[in-house]
């Protein structure tokens, strides 16, 4: 198990540029088993999760090849579909939560697709119901061996229907998608989820000759064909990486500039950070953050206390959520945080009050904030990284704080950043990677 070693309260400075979109990656790397021609992705962080996709499909029988820094070619023509039952199978999709992504896939190129109860972060419950119902309603069965904790689905043919999902859920809505591409007839998905990343693999399909309309609506419709054709895909820059540096910028008085953020793609979340006071310039395709002593919370218009809550797409991103929090300690004025999607996200705001965060855990769902305004600093602890989220969230902390932190378990930061203590120490962060 690894550690991060912080010494804070230097402010940061200079350029930055954000990984390539974690998320969509996962969605992505799962299509290229719809095809057997040649895959090309660009701009693939190189993060613990998305290597252990990689080596996933590479146990499949895909042939990767890596064509330099973020750039891999993938053609699954000869997949070893008994690999699926094998127990390396087993333990290496049960440690990665977006190997749910290649079942849609296989269960429409082969007739079958099976994986464990996948892993992730331990943020709270996590349904996989829309995945299965969805491929039940192309005509799948579905198996659960509740005793191995397996999933199978099986399907001689897929064929199209009409589905109203009962939650928008954006791995489910991907993997139904794939599922549909090579089904017969014409699939209607209402409630689709409609993130930027769910538009990037509708047009990385399209490209490889999927007739998806709808592409950015909640109402999508594909129409199944015979085969898909191989293409070249790049992806986007990743949102929550943007909002982290964001966020990392105001805590420090750093001024930072985020090149090539994909600013067109990044819904609400500028609007936000706005709202909590944060100055930012858009240069282009950059987001210039300069040094701030003072940022001050809006309120509503009848004067009542701000209330940021996660939302399905176009609303605020979950994975944010975390992140803003932790921004908002040393902010002029208080802030409800409510997170609505699950219900272990917040605990780790324990860790914060100890540092001297002036923070009220009301419930699993939602905690009140009240800045500080940086009338004292936060203090360096000890504390552990519970997920993704929360672990650069505490980084964020430790950087603005006086003394020394220590953050545990940062595999679970590695699972979503790539190389971010050289990233950190590039703008004059002070953290020590030690094992």
């Amino acid at each position: 198990m690894g550690s991060f070693v912080i010494n804070g309260g230097n402010k940061l400075k200079g350029e930055i540029i954000p990984q390539g979109a974690k998320n969509e990656a996962l969605q992505i790397l799962s299509a290229v088993l719809l095809t057997q021609e040649k895959v090309t992705i660009h701009n693939i962080p190189n993060i613990l999760d998305v290597n252990k996709l990689i080596d996933l499909l590479k146990g499949l029988g895909v042939v990767v090849e890596h064509l330099g820094t973020g750039s891999y070619s993938f053609k699954a023509n000869e997949l070893d579909l008994k690999y699926m039952n094998s127990e390396e199978f087993r333990k290496m999709a049960a440690k990665l939560r977006g190997s749910i992504m290649i079942i849609g896939p296989l269960l429409a190129r082969f007739g079958k697709g099976y994986i464990p109860s996948p892993g992730g972060d331990k943020i709270g419950r996590r349904r996989l119901d829309t995945h299965f119902l969805g491929f039940e309603s192309l005509g799948a069965s579905f198996e659960f061996l509740k005793e191995e904790n397996f999933y199978k689905v099986k399907a001689k043919k897929l064929k199209g229907s009409y589905m109203l999902l009962g939650e928008a859920s954006v791995t489910g809505t991907a993997n139904i998608i794939m599922a549909a591409t090579l089904a017969e007839g014409v699939t209607t998905i209402y409630n689709a989820a409609c993130e930027p990343y769910v538009q990037q693999l509708c047009k990385m399909l399209v490209s490889m000759g999927a007739k998806i309309s709808g592409i950015g609506s909640n109402l999508v419709s594909i129409e199944g064909v015979s085969s898909l054709k191989g293409c070249q895909h790049t992806l986007l820059p990743d949102m929550i990486e943007v909002g982290s540096f964001m966020a990392m910028a105001a805590l420090t008085q750093g001024e930072i500039t985020i090149k090539g953020a994909g600013v067109k793609h990044l819904g609400i979340i500028p609007e936000t950070f706005r709202r909590l006071g944060l100055n930012f310039e858009i240069r282009g395709d950059d987001i210039f953050v300069p040094s701030q002593e003072h940022y001050e919370i809006d309120t509503f218009i009848d004067g009542s206390m701000m209330t940021i809550a996660d939302a399905p797409w176009p609303g605020l991103t979950p994975d944010l959520l975390s992140v803003i929090l932790v921004m908002c300690i040393q902010a002029k004025g208080n802030v409800l945080i409510h997170q609505k999607m699950f219900e272990s996200r917040l605990f780790f705001v324990d860790n914060l009050i100890d540092m001297g965060a002036q923070i009220i855990l009301c419930d699993p769902h939602r905690v009140s904030v009240m800045g500080l305004d940086r009338k004292r600093s936060l203090k360096g602890i000890q504390m552990t990284s519970p997920d993704i989220r929360a672990g650069v969230s505490l980084l964020i902390a430790a950087l603005s704080a006086k003394g020394k932190s220590t953050i545990h378990n940062i595999e679970q930061i590695d699972r979503g950043y790539q190389n971010i203590e050289q990233r950190l120490r590039a703008l004059g962060a002070d953290i020590t990677r030690v094992n």
